[in-house]
């Protein structure tokens, strides 16, 4: 049987035990019932994992042993840093989850002009919430132990105008290059937008190309913003990361 793998918000690193999140409580308590004497793996977002054992279970906490530690390693050497106009529904879920396990190192939700999505401050919070923790679900499931940061949503005109040193691509049907063609990727790695269902309007495309953007193209089929996303991030990651 697979050892479930939990994540700890906090860090691990001298600790002999430590009482787990409340969600992760539930998690282990709840859902998996698991009971004193059964082991657990945790990790805490600094790219070691913990072997432990649980000690105390209640419907009030869950308590474990830290048993010992070790570097496990699991990141792409490529740096990604996705940003993602949102999508309607599950889509936006399903191009977290998946961009996680793809090895994505940051996600930025984005607005733009064809943004179907609207959002007052209050929904905006618990969003961002919700996204982060599918983001630490999918670390469980695939096995990394950083967790991609789920950043605030902003315009699309402020995050293409962020500086990073990063290789700025932009999906595009007249694009010169593919992936594959692309020149040598920067020590920061790439910044990639993936624009609505809509698309980019012209004004932003052009925003894209005084913003220093490469436009790049994804065969000759029009993708789903979702299986843009995934698309492109595969690509990046067989030509230049670990795939």
């Amino acid at each position: 049987m697979r050892i479930p793998r939990i994540y700890h918000p906090a860090p691990l690193e001298n600790q002999t035990t430590c009482q787990l999140s409340e969600d992760a409580a539930n998690h282990v308590g709840r859902v998996l019932r698991m009971q004193v004497g059964e082991k657990l793996e945790l990790f805490d977002g600094s790219n070691y994992i913990y072997s432990a054992q649980i000690t105390e279970s209640n419907k009030k906490a869950v308590v474990v042993e830290l048993l010992d530690r070790q570097l496990d390693n699991r990141e792409s050497p490529l740096n990604i840093h996705l940003g993602q106009v949102i999508s309607r529904g599950e889509r936006m879920e399903f191009t977290i989850q998946k961009s996680v396990e793809l090895g994505v190192n940051v996600i930025t939700p984005l607005w733009s002009e064809r943004c179907g999505v609207k959002l007052d401050a209050e929904r905006m919070t618990k969003k961002i919430q919700q996204w982060q923790k599918i983001a630490i679900a999918a670390c469980e499931q695939c096995g990394r132990n950083v967790v991609p940061e789920i950043r605030p949503m902003m315009k699309l005109q402020d995050w293409c105008a962020e500086q990073d040193g990063a290789l700025k691509l932009n999906l595009h049907p007249r694009a010169k290059y593919s992936i594959k063609t692309l020149p040598d990727i920067p020590a920061a790695g790439v910044r990639l937008l993936i624009g609505s269902e809509g698309g980019l309007s012209p004004q932003e495309i052009s925003q894209t190309e005084q913003q220093g953007f490469t436009d790049i193209l994804l065969g000759k089929r029009v993708l789903r913003t979702e299986t843009a996303a995934l698309t492109a991030i595969t690509a990046l990651q067989v030509c230049f990361g670990d795939l």
